[in-house]
């Protein structure tokens, strides 16, 4: 069945934006992605839509032919953004694909090699401590984060992972130097941060107790030799992993020679090609796929990749419904993962925008067996909730 049209829409996330891809084929069936713009992506829109033109009246099961298509048409600008957009269509398109054939998704992926997935609670206080007003309670002492802790556990989840915060009498920080939050480009981690991190994942583990596996995110906000002194200040507390974004594929391999806890890392790489470095140094423990900027059909071939090198595989994931749902199908049909990440902590109408909500059982995903991803935007909320002008790192707050 032939491309009709191709459209993007966006709905307010509080302080960011959701931004889907709309296709809509001859035959009215419509296929449905999220993507996001707000994270250093600004634009990825305008690619879906300059693009447009050029598969409409072709095959919407043709996604891989689309994908080479339009790969050849941007090859001179590849990645970044274009590389975001083209993952978007192609993920619309395996939605409208599997729509037609009346099956999930993770049938087009070689079919599904779990029921459900294990998934851990995600800017577990993160996001109390820096939006209070989208997310609350508020987050404002390290006794906070202990009843956080208790609050992962009572509820059923078995992980949770969390950032770099530091509790003082002024309250909490949430360093996030590597996004310019605060304004510091040398990234030093001096001793006041050292023991600051200590004491925000022993308050976690004092809450949470001794079963809840507990993973910290680091992010970009540090450099080689800062992430080595952070390794060293908690290698004693038994974390599931430590997430380093690093574009040094022998600089992350010298940190993970140095640490004796798992390293993942590679969520903002694009491309198996950008993923060859890291996978030939061994450099990280985990691979971290950005399955909705690669398309989840392009995030099967890197994870067939990091198979053959003894390596696991984790989704990146910390948007709307649509995108859990997209990450949960490859989550279903990869044989090597290792765990799914999920914000837990939602929005006040989050559940109004999506026809359905990704269900957690006992901490664990349950896959669905519905045609295409599972659950689409509602048009009519996501007018009911206009974008704001720019969120997410884009509002520079």
């Amino acid at each position: 069945m032939k491309i009709a049209a191709i459209d993007t829409l966006k709905a307010d996330a509080g302080w960011r934006n959701y931004d889907f891809v709309k296709i809509t084929c001859e035959d009215g069936t419509v296929g449905w992605a999220e993507f996001n713009e707000g994270f250093g992506a600004p634009g990825v829109g305008t690619v879906i839509r300059e693009l447009a033109p050029r598969l409409i009246g072709q095959s919407v099961n043709d996604h891989e032919r689309a994908y080479a298509l339009l790969y050849c048409a941007t090859r001179p600008a590849a990645g970044g953004v274009t590389a975001l957009g083209l993952g978007a269509i192609e993920n619309a398109m395996l939605d409208a694909k599997a729509k037609r054939l009346g099956v999930p998704v993770y049938e087009l992926l070689g079919g599904k090699v779990r029921d459900k997935v294990r998934v851990y609670w995600s800017h577990c206080d993160t996001w109390r401590i820096t939006r209070p007003e989208f997310y609350p309670p508020a987050i404002t002492s390290l006794d906070d984060v202990k009843a956080m802790g208790r609050e992962v556990r009572e509820k059923g989840f078995t992980a949770l992972k969390t950032n770099l915060a530091m509790f003082d009498e002024d309250g909490p920080q949430v360093w996030r130097a590597g996004f310019g939050a605060p304004f510091a480009p040398e990234l030093n981690v001096e001793r006041k941060m050292l023991r600051g991190i200590r004491e925000h994942l022993e308050a976690f583990r004092e809450g949470a107790g001794p079963d809840i596996d507990i993973l910290l995110d680091l992010n970009f906000n540090a450099r080689t030799e800062g992430y080595i002194r952070i390794l060293r200040e908690i290698a004693d507390l038994g974390l599931f992993w430590v997430e380093i974004d690093n574009y040094d594929a022998k600089g992350l391999r010298l940190i993970r020679d140095r640490s004796t806890l798992p390293i993942s890392s590679c969520e903002t790489l694009l491309g198996l090609r950008d993923f060859m470095p890291f996978f030939n140094e061994r450099a990280m423990d985990v691979a971290i796929i950005d399955a909705v900027w690669n398309g989840v059909w392009q995030s099967m071939k890197i994870a067939a990749v990091a198979e053959a090198h003894e390596m696991n595989v984790a989704p990146h994931n910390f948007y709307g419904h649509l995108c859990s749902m997209q990450n949960l199908h490859f989550c279903a049909a990869v044989p090597n993962l290792r765990i799914m990440e999920i914000d837990v902590d939602r929005l006040a109408w989050d559940d109004e925008l999506f026809t359905v909500v990704p269900k957690i059982v006992d901490g664990y995903l349950t896959v669905p067996d519905t045609p295409g991803w599972g659950t689409e935007p509602d048009e009519a909320a996501i007018r009911a909730h206009p974008p704001r002008g720019t969120g997410g790192l884009m509002s520079g707050k």
